[in-house]
């Protein structure tokens, strides 16, 4: 299975602007610069995708995984925090922090827990990067 994206850039670095697509469609020329990469500009950037892609990837894991458990969840809410800064190497993604609000019915706080961070360490964009990954974890 192979999945795309695309990005175009036109100029240099502080006064350029690019647009990222996707091929599903869900972006299609979204707008980003070096504005809304390292200031608060309008449009996305790269480090907001990548959280983006870790809380839906996690979300979806930590389903599976309480699935295996014979759990059902009613709702799983994640938000995941990335860490940009800069480093002797340079610009670096060095942390990413889920935030998981989860409602369990029936599920005892602990083995969700388990499941959680088993969820955490296998899903396949905790596992594409190579930072440090942390969780916060509540249980309704």
């Amino acid at each position: 299975m192979n999945r795309k994206a695309s990005a175009i850039w036109r100029g240099g670095l502080k006064d350029g602007k690019g647009v990222i697509s996707t091929d599903s469609g869900v972006l299609k020329e979204t707008q980003y610069s070096f504005s809304t990469r390292f200031e608060n500009g309008v449009g996305t950037n790269p480090e907001e995708l990548i959280a983006a892609a870790h809380a839906g990837c996690f979300s979806m894991a930590f389903s599976a995984e309480l699935g295996k458990a014979g759990l059902t969840p009613e709702s799983i809410e994640t938000t995941a925090t990335i860490t940009f800064e800069k480093t002797d190497a340079g610009f670096t993604v060095t942390k990413s922090h889920l935030d998981v609000t989860a409602k369990i019915p029936n599920a005892d706080r602990n083995k969700a827990l388990e499941v959680a961070n088993a969820a955490k360490a296998g899903c396949p964009i905790s596992r594409l990067l190579k930072c440090e990954i942390t969780m916060d974890a509540k249980l309704l």
